[in-house]
């Protein structure tokens, strides 16, 4: 029975708590991933913060599967039904991209990972896809089944055993046995972390979820014994206790769950509720140190709340979250909005409303980047031009327009100075110093949309303040000045204006002093309540100006991307004006905003080989979408995606190759107007779970290639 009040802050700081320190985790861990005891000692001796700068993080396997498998929640969407393991697959098959990415493509029967997706491509449902009967016991027991765990203990607080069951069912996609056992043992521990009042109390609580004859349970009680008898209190007399008994080579497989448990229970023990203390003595341990430490961060995080976390560890992640899902519209975001999303699906499946302010912030088409999470900064960066001196920015409870915190943003400034406040909207590879797992982007604000803002002074001064969205193509700003007064929050809005060829890396504000008085320097601060993106994106694409972009030099090898989209599979190309895609079995190739919901999208073709030849609408994913196009020797057809393509409407159309034709789709609501050179081919209205939002895109099928140029994407029925 969960007795835990889902309805209230505390519900949302602490999430929010505990998905920053499995991010910090990560960070903290990544540089030693794989060492060993011995070499980090030689290497380090004593870890006591991170060991690298990465600046901007690149995305990670630890967090990809939290970020993205939770979403199940989203497209199987009654709480009152059970998703099945079945339906978890197929989650994984909506949001991997196919062999980059994501996770560890190490091979099939090597990476667990690998080899369950593998498995489902192949029409292998979970859970037999992750089976030991299907992939053996030693691929089935490595780690995966706990490091992707921690969200169903944020979504079920309280509720151990159901935070659990739902772990389990999304282990057994890719694990079998311990490695179950490990994705519900953790998710527990999350859960109970909202209201146990010791670490032994959240340990007791993930082991009364798994079998209590199972390995995975004997290791847990195993530390536990010798931390209870151990007078040294030296972490370093447990590890070699672990060492012998549980370590590497004692198992099979790349990364076995089980020396890598111990690590986390040790570290939980001898930690003692302290968070930094925990996280230093987890990552001095070695092995799987960024699994370990995103674990324990997300545990500890919970357990003693966002004032509890020490600031040395939070100001290097500024709130940035990077992703390398298939849809590039997701793969930028922050720890805030995705603790959000967190919550607000925690709030749904216990039927329960959202509680104010949180529901308020929450609108229909519109991103709101706010700052009502202790410590969320939403990924702003500071910088500024003339004197200006001791800059900084801090989240604060002084005063807020709609909810309880705001970002105060304060500089000593001379006159003729300015600072400015901005957001990246768009990553290229140059962006990300270690691009590991492979992150690909889609912009995140659109020509067309507005840009809105609301602020106020906050020392007495008027502030000259602007809005601003830099164009990346045309190296120009959108931008309009307004005058705060001290104490008056005001709203600002900057419509963006539709361009051809548009791709919008940054938003934000600048302001500067408005001068009256003759003092050289002043204190000169400003409070923010929120930024947000709004309306339908109108642009278009020009494919002689995007280029071919190289991420990953990390785990999983060099892959290469098209500037400002994201594919699942199959080879693209640039062409002079065209897009070129072609495919031994399939191609799929994605854009635009994925929060579109009634829009435009026109594109022209030029089919080249086979007989396939489609534009994308309302993708959500590479296993949810529409596509029209050309379906056959002679044939146009509408299409839908669940898993595989379902003919929806088709029509006679005789078309030939090396041809160009204009494809125009017109969505809104549930009705699609689909039109060739246009000329009306086919209305339909889908009435049967229609995708409701989505991106654009490209597919080819069947041994097809085509050309595609003049994307275009606008208001319905422009």
């Amino acid at each position: 029975m969960n007795h835990y009040d889902i309805a209230s802050d505390t519900y949302f700081q602490k999430t929010y708590a505990g998905w920053l320190g499995k991010i910090i985790g990560i960070r903290l861990g990544s540089p030693i991933e794989g060492w060993s005891y011995e070499r980090i000692q030689k290497t380090y001796g004593s870890i006591e913060t991170y060991l690298t700068d990465y600046h901007d993080y690149a995305a990670d396997d630890d967090s990809n599967g939290p970020l993205f498998f939770i979403r199940a929640l989203i497209d199987h969407r009654d709480p009152d039904e059970q998703i099945s393991a079945e339906e978890m697959g197929e989650t994984w098959l909506n949001y991997v991209p196919q062999e980059h990415g994501f996770f560890w493509w190490g091979g099939y029967g090597v990476s667990t990972e690998h080899t369950a997706y593998e498995n489902l491509k192949a029409g292998i449902p979970a859970p037999r896809s992750g089976s030991a009967a299907q992939n053996g016991k030693t691929c089935s027991e490595q780690i995966g089944g706990q490091i992707f765990s921690d969200p169903w203990g944020f979504v079920y607080p309280g509720d151990p055993h159901k935070a659990a069951a739902y772990a389990g069912k999304m282990s057994s996609v890719s694990h079998d046995g311990e490695g179950i056992y490990g994705g519900m043992f953790i998710a527990a521990c999350v859960s109970a972390a909202y209201l146990e009042h010791s670490i032994r109390g959240i340990i007791d609580a993930g082991l009364h979820v798994i079998p209590a004859d199972s390995d995975y349970a004997a290791v847990v009680r195993d530390v536990i014994a010798f931390f209870e008898a151990d007078d040294s209190h030296d972490w370093r007399t447990c590890f070699q206790f672990v060492h012998t008994h549980y370590g590497y080579e004692n198992y099979g497989g790349h990364c076995h769950i089980i020396p890598n448990t111990a690590v986390v229970i040790l570290s939980l023990l001898y930690g003692n509720g302290d968070f930094s203390r925990t996280q230093q003595i987890c990552n001095m341990c070695g092995w799987d140190t960024d699994c370990n430490a995103g674990n324990v961060g997300a545990i500890l995080g919970v357990y003693v709340g966002p004032e509890q976390i020490e600031q040395h560890w939070i100001t290097p992640i500024n709130d940035l979250l990077i992703a390398s899902s298939v849809i590039g519209g997701l793969n930028l975001t922050t720890v805030a909005r995705s603790a959000e999303l967190f919550c607000t699906l925690g709030c749904s499946q216990a039927q329960t409303p959202l509680p104010a302010p949180w529901k308020e912030r929450q609108t229909p088409d519109t991103q709101i980047f706010h700052f009502d999470f202790i410590a969320s900064t939403q990924s702003l960066r500071l910088s500024s031009t003339g004197a200006v001196r001791d800059l900084r920015m801090e989240n604060t409870a002084r005063s807020a327009k709609q909810g309880h915190r705001a970002l105060r943003i304060e500089g000593s400034m001379a006159a003729g100075s300015s600072v400015q406040a901005m957001m990246k909207t768009y990553y290229t590879p140059e962006d990300l110093e270690d691009s590991r797992y492979d992150p690909s982007f889609t912009p995140v604000i659109f020509p067309g949309q507005c840009l809105s803002a609301s602020l106020r002074s906050d020392e007495g001064q008027q502030i000259l303040v602007r809005l601003f969205a830099r164009d990346l193509r045309h190296a120009y700003e959108h931008t309009t000045e307004w005058t705060l007064v001290q104490g008056i929050w005001k709203g600002l809005e900057l419509p963006i204006p539709g361009t051809a060829g548009g791709l919008i890396a940054s938003v934000g504000i600048e302001y500067r002093r408005v001068d009256t008085t003759a003092a050289a320097e002043e204190i000169t601060s400003l409070l923010l309540d929120h930024l947000s993106f709004s309306g339908t994106p109108e642009y278009s694409v020009d494919f002689s100006q995007e280029r071919i972009e190289h991420f990953g030099f990390g785990p999983s090898g060099l892959h290469t991307e098209i500037s400002q989209f994201s594919y699942l599979n199959g080879l693209w190309e640039l062409d002079q004006e065209y897009l070129s895609g072609s495919c031994s079995t399939d191609a799929e190739i994605y854009t635009g905003s994925y929060y579109a919901e009634d829009y435009t999208v026109a594109c022209t073709i030029r089919p080249q080989l086979g007989w396939y030849h489609l534009v994308n609408f309302r993708v959500q994913g590479a296993a949810r979408s529409y596509a029209f196009g050309f379906f056959g020797c002679d044939t146009a057809a509408l299409l839908k995606k669940q898993i595989t393509y379902e003919v929806l409407d088709t029509t006679a159309f005789p078309y030939e190759l090396d041809h160009e034709y204009r494809v125009s789709i017109t969505v809104k609501g549930s009705s699609f107007t689909l039109s060739i050179d246009g000329n009306l081919i086919m209305s339909y209205e889908d009435r049967e779970q229609c995708y409701v939002y989505g991106q654009v895109g490209m597919t080819v099928l069947h041994g097809s290639h085509c050309h595609y140029k003049d994307l275009s994407l606008g208001k319905p029925g422009i």
